[in-house]
């Protein structure tokens, strides 16, 4: 699990998930608040030699654009990626605490991933999913009006995006 800037609470469907599978695991950083992408990469990385190539990455918001960075700068395989509610490192209302994340690097991903976009994300439109969608290989997955899909979208355990992960996980 990867969430995003602050963290996801115990409502957002990333902790619900884990509190339901004994198998996942988060991810943890040193600072929500501000993220550091080079910090945030180095916790990645780490999680990533412990757990294996088989490794699935569920990433919200920030931890998409994690990921993309962590591809550019690691020779470790994993098995798949699923990415929830991409960020617009331009948008004005992007978090200017999250330091690094900018101009996330837009080449294919190296495995199997999917992107979960909404159509009114006040974060970014579906555009820039789509853009990284093509640019990531990843495959898009529109879901109409559901803000920036976290605890505040009331979308409870999210059960449609964990049979979007299991798919995945095929």
């Amino acid at each position: 699990m990867l969430p995003g800037c602050g963290d996801s609470g115990p409502m957002h469907w990333q902790s619900r998930w884990e509190a339901e599978n004994p198998s996942f695991r988060r991810v943890a950083q040193d600072d929500w608040t501000h993220p550091v992408c080079k910090d945030w990469r180095a916790r990645l990385e780490d999680a990533v030699a412990q757990i294996g190539p088989e490794t699935v990455l569920v990433a919200h918001s920030l931890g998409c654009l994690l990921v993309a960075h962590w591809v550019a700068s690691t020779h470790q395989r994993i098995k798949a990626a699923l990415l929830v509610a991409v960020p617009d490192p331009a948008a004005p209302e992007f978090p200017s605490a999250a330091i690094g994340f900018a101009r996330p690097p837009m080449q294919p991903l190296p495995f199997r991933s999917l992107i979960v976009a909404s159509s009114d994300d006040p974060y970014a439109d579906l555009g820039y999913a789509r853009d990284c969608a093509t640019a990531w290989g990843s495959e898009l997955v529109a879901i109409g009006a559901a803000g920036h899909i976290n605890a505040l979208s009331g979308l409870g355990r999210w059960s449609k995006g964990f049979e979007l992960l299991r798919h995945l996980c095929k």
